[in-house]
């Protein structure tokens, strides 16, 4: 979803300030009292994670820089200025980024705009490991990241913009949130009712959320998870077991959801960090995101790249066909780390890539013949 400067302007306006809350009587609020957050969010922008090093000492953008940096990093990151020879570009029809605001960082907390050093232990694990935009072979699906795979971008990573389908659907009820994020379709469900949290044995791939009010912000904290997220920034982005995160909602007006989230890990990073990620409202439905594990693009990469010759560390080319058909049609090796995804279209019927079954295919053809 494309918007156009103006509006980022009018949102600068209030990230210049800090968050300005609306009147009591002005935040829409659901029957029981509570501020809504109910319906369908975007936080798409081009505002980068990390302070640029050109802006170190600068907290926010003037007006004049805003409107100049705008074109600037637009121009930049378009995928219309890449070598048509780079596998896996899109054209930059696909990609919904947003716009620049005021800030020249998401995060807010270190006060540089940089996210703290990673600690020693994390700094060789992140050395030692294999990920889809690192490696140089893919000889298994676990030479592949959490994204490709279609499982998972993780925690923060499922809140955090990117490239395209930054886009969430919040359901609210009074006993529970849900957050459904459209990009790997994941549904966050967030009990409201005091409950504790899951005996420390349980880990997930998105944690173990529990949310409460503390006054008209909604707070979501999260524990219990796994530490199979490698990625430390971008779409992809986790940490270990010792993760925790903390997410603040607050409901500023009808267009803005103030949106902070603050993560710590000390096994992962020195200090905690916060970011800043400002909710505006989608004016069209979330899609389905019909990537799903075992999708068709993991076979034809890996054997792809098996019949290179290059020596490769993982099974052979038929090997992986099997295992990942297998996978695909519910039969599952024990220890393979595979399962099988449904890959429904929107109109009901299998997809035949995970390429072709992206939401902006949906979204800008308006029908489910693409997949």
């Amino acid at each position: 979803m494309k918007y156009g400067l103006l509006t980022t302007l009018s949102l600068a306006a209030l990230l210049t300030l800090g968050t300005v809350p609306s009147s009591a009587q002005d935040v829409p609020r659901t029957p029981w009292g509570a501020p809504s957050l109910a319906g369908a969010w975007t936080n798409a922008t081009m505002t980068p994670l990390q302070r640029p090093a050109d802006l170190a000492d600068r907290e926010f953008l003037t007006l004049e820089e805003l409107a100049t940096r705008h074109g600037v990093v637009a121009e930049r990151s378009s995928l219309d200025n890449r070598p048509r020879t780079e596998t896996g570009a899109y054209n930059e029809f696909w990609m919904e980024r947003g716009n620049l605001n005021r800030r020249t960082s998401l995060v807010i907390d270190p006060p540089d705009g940089r996210l703290p050093a990673l600690t020693g232990p994390e700094q060789d694990r992140q050395s030692r490991r294999t990920d889809s935009y690192i490696a140089t072979r893919f000889d298994s699906w676990l030479d592949f990241n959490k994204l490709d795979r279609c499982i998972t971008r993780g925690l923060p990573g499922a809140m955090m913009p990117g490239f395209y389908n930054h886009n969430y659907q919040i359901v609210q009820t009074e006993d529970y949130v849900v957050i459904l994020v459209e990009m790997i379709h994941d549904a966050r469900i967030v009990p409201l009712d005091g409950r504790a949290h899951l005996a420390p044995g349980l880990q997930q791939w998105l944690g173990d959320s529990r949310g409460h009010w503390d006054g008209d912000t909604l707070v979501i904290e999260t524990t219990n998870f796994n530490d199979k997220i490698l990625g430390r920034g971008g779409t992809v982005f986790g940490g270990s077991e010792h993760l925790s995160v903390v997410e603040r909602l607050t409901r500023v007006d009808a267009d803005t959801i103030d949106y902070e989230i603050t993560v710590a890990d000390p096994t992962v990073w020195t200090e905690p960090w916060t970011v800043s990620l400002p909710m505006a409202p989608l004016d069209q439905a979330v899609f389905e995101y019909a990537c799903h594990e075992g999708n068709y693009a993991l076979p034809n990469i890996t054997v792809g790249r098996a019949r290179r010759g290059a020596g490769g560390r993982g099974p052979a080319a038929a090997t992986v066909v099997a295992k990942l058909r297998a996978a695909r049609a519910g039969r599952v090796e024990p220890g393979s780390g595979h399962e099988a995804g449904t890959g429904r279209s929107p109109g009901g019927s299998r997809c035949s890539s995970d390429l072709s079954c992206s939401s902006d295919c949906s979204r800008r053809w308006s029908s489910p013949a693409c997949c």
